[in-house]
């Protein structure tokens, strides 16, 4: 796999328009490793909220977008907020539609989780969430390292550019990790 250049599908928890996990996830795009590129950003706002009967009568066209969206990433990196201690519902919703059979996307896809919050703790609690969930449909997340960024508004400017040094080599770090897991995964 190392001559093949990694595909990562970005997925942000927060449809805030000023997300500090939507900017994290634009600059984790910049510091992937050589042979691994952020190739899109899904959108996952549009996506109705997940019904059988909607399903029934015939999967959404943002819905499609999303599962062809994952099942062509070669990793899948998400950041998320973390909401009352958990998943947000936006996320959820979208982990849940993709997760639909036939041909459940999220089937052995490696996965690696980050999260950006206001405040101190950066989000744990949404992330033990999201690894448990992700596990049940045989997503392959990406065990450690681990990156809270807590007190985000601290680590980015105006404009929603990383400037914390700090931030960015944990966030290096977890990319560099994220390569090594997939391409793992792939020879399994």
């Amino acid at each position: 796999m190392s001559d093949k250049e990694l595909k990562i599908l970005g997925i942000c928890g927060s449809l805030r328009n000023k997300s500090f996990n939507m900017a994290g996830l634009r600059a984790a795009g910049e510091l992937m490793p050589a042979g691994m590129r952020l190739f899109q950003i899904a959108s996952i706002g549009e996506l109705p909220l997940y019904n059988q009967d909607v399903l029934d009568a015939g999967m959404p066209e943002p819905v499609k977008r999303l599962r062809t969206e994952v099942a062509q990433a070669d990793g899948v990196l998400i950041a998320s907020p973390e909401y009352n201690f958990s998943v947000t519902p936006a996320l959820k919703n979208a982990i849940d539609w993709a997760s639909r059979p036939p041909d459940q996307v999220w089937q052995d896809k490696p996965i690696a989780i980050f999260s950006c919050t206001a405040g101190p703790v950066g989000g744990a609690r949404v992330q033990y969430d999201l690894r448990r969930i992700l596990g049940q449909i045989w997503g392959h997340v990406l065990p450690r390292p681990e990156v809270f960024v807590g007190n985000a508004a601290s680590k980015f400017d105006a404009e929603l550019r990383l400037t914390d040094e700090t931030t960015k080599k944990f966030l290096t770090d977890l990319l560099v990790g994220f390569k090594a897991w997939i391409e793992r995964m792939s020879r399994k």
